[in-house]
């Protein structure tokens, strides 16, 4: 993009800024393509890359973390109030969180170089895949036509977010 003298150089605000998203599934798939994002990231690390692996495993437990208590304090119970169609789906959900918080615990400490580390994080990839496959392919749709106000929902939800501290710092 080029300027002309005297002209502003701000960026056009959609690239300014990334702007949160407005509503609770939007926030919840965007913390999922972050997730994803970061496990590739690991998955592109060389065997050798210690540090580079626990400071990546450390950010994916914070995020997983962070969105696993956000689905259960207040998505889950806000779906589930909307009729017994979703019990199961939120049950599901609930152990399939408890599993990953079993292996989140794990990593946090333990070291990159400890026997098992990777296959640790190559499990904890393969059960979020798993989870967020179901999520945005079972649930999500069938959210998003009820009367839910995603909206408000989703600013709870930020906010919330923004309140839980890292349990890997």
């Amino acid at each position: 993009m080029r300027t002309q003298p005297g002209k502003s150089k701000a960026l056009p605000k959609s690239m300014a800024t990334e702007s949160p998203p407005n509503d609770a599934i939007a926030l919840l798939m965007a913390d999922h393509e972050h997730v994803k994002d970061l496990f590739d990231q690991f998955d592109g690390l060389g065997e050798r890359a210690m540090v580079s692996k626990k400071k990546l495993v450390d950010d994916i437990c914070n995020e997983l973390t962070k969105h696993t208590m956000i689905e259960e304090e207040l998505f889950y119970p806000a779906v589930r109030a909307l009729g017994k169609q979703f019990e199961d789906d939120i049950d599901e959900a609930l152990v399939e969180h408890a599993a990953a918080k079993q292996l989140i615990a794990q990593l946090l400490t333990m070291d990159a170089s400890d026997d098992l580390y990777d296959a640790k994080v190559t499990v904890l990839s393969e059960q979020i895949a798993h989870h967020v496959e179901e999520e945005e392919g079972d649930i999500f749709a069938t959210v998003r036509k009820s009367a839910l106000d995603l909206v408000a929902l989703g600013s709870q939800m930020a906010q919330r977010k923004q309140q839980i501290p890292d349990p890997a710092r």
